[in-house]
């Protein structure tokens, strides 16, 4: 049932495939023989559904850069995020999400050789927010208060971490990774703080350049022109979201690919996420500098030391 569907997805015999497909398939299976994945996992992996196909190989992967954690016992099995790992004696809990390229060029998706193509941004940012909002709001509930919120139904308490985990892997460019943004801090620090393109201020009399920075971007335009908020950090509702782990794994890596990761941390979160915990090649903090808060990279030696 599982290879049909990965000879799909990664058809045909040549050896750098025949690679991606076996890591893959490794992945799923121990991940299934674990005991961690859903009990409908199998089914939707194989429903002939892009999304669903792409969202289980996404959990799969994850749990296989989390080996070696411990994975905490749930109240109810299947119920809630979808991975449970321990930090001590508190909870840390993870919720995966593999965005659909929705609105993203073709063209940027399935480049052709010796073809220039326009970095779309915006549209990879657009599902970069949406899926980390969505995220966020099944943690915290929805403003229409339709769906009950992990929160409100119990199954994450108010003391645990939770984690949103956005493998961004379907929003890349053919082969090449997509994890950085305009700014070229990660789509998932753009979408949670405003930040924008790196700019410089000239003057005009003299034509030297008096400032420079980053642009305050609180939003972003969807495909309707609507303003779309893109400071999900700053907003104390949300301040029960720990961090995003921002990923970009599609299997790659066997055949020597990269498959960046990067984790940003909420600097208001009421359960932070200790800086080290999960496994990425960088990390993010937005640390307070007077008035202002200042994105930028940290590393567990650094934050140990002060």
């Amino acid at each position: 049932m599982i290879l049909p569907q990965l000879e799909k997805h990664f058809p045909g015999n040549h050896p750098r495939t025949i690679a991606v497909r076996e890591h893959i398939y490794k992945a799923v299976v121990e991940f299934v023989d674990s005991g961690l994945a859903d009990p409908k996992f199998v089914r939707e992996l194989t429903s002939n559904s892009d999304q669903k196909f792409w969202a289980c190989v996404s959990e799969a992967l994850i749990a296989a850069r989390l080996r070696g954690k411990q994975f905490g016992k749930r109240k109810t099995i299947g119920a809630g995020p979808d991975f449970l790992v321990m930090d001590g004696s508190r909870k840390v809990w993870i919720e995966v999400i593999c965005p659909e390229p929705i609105n993203v060029p073709s063209d940027w998706l399935n480049p052709k050789s010796g073809e220039t193509i326009t970095f779309p941004h915006e549209a990879i940012l657009l599902r970069w927010a949406s899926a980390i909002k969505a995220k966020s709001e099944r943690l915290v509930g929805s403003d229409d208060g339709i769906r009950a919120s992990y929160l409100k139904s119990g199954v994450v308490d108010p003391e645990d971490a939770y984690v949103i985990a956005v493998n961004g892997c379907r929003l890349r460019s053919g082969p090449f990774p997509a994890l950085l943004g305009i700014s070229q801090f990660p789509f998932a620090a753009e979408a949670v703080f405003p930040v924008g393109p790196y700019q410089l201020r000239i003057d005009r009399d003299t034509l030297k350049v008096v400032d420079r920075g980053h642009q305050h971007r609180p939003f972003v335009l969807n495909q309707n022109r609507a303003k779309v908020p893109a400071l999900l950090f700053l907003d104390p509702r949300f301040n029960a979201v720990s961090a995003i782990w921002a990923l970009d794994f599609n299997g790659g890596s066997a055949i020597g690919n990269s498959e960046p990761s990067a984790v940003v941390h909420n600097p208001n979160a009421l359960n932070p996420l200790p800086i080290g915990f999960l496994p990425a090649d960088k990390e993010y903090a937005a640390i307070p500098k007077g008035n202002e808060l200042v994105l930028s990279t940290v590393s567990a030696s650094a934050a140990n030391t002060g």
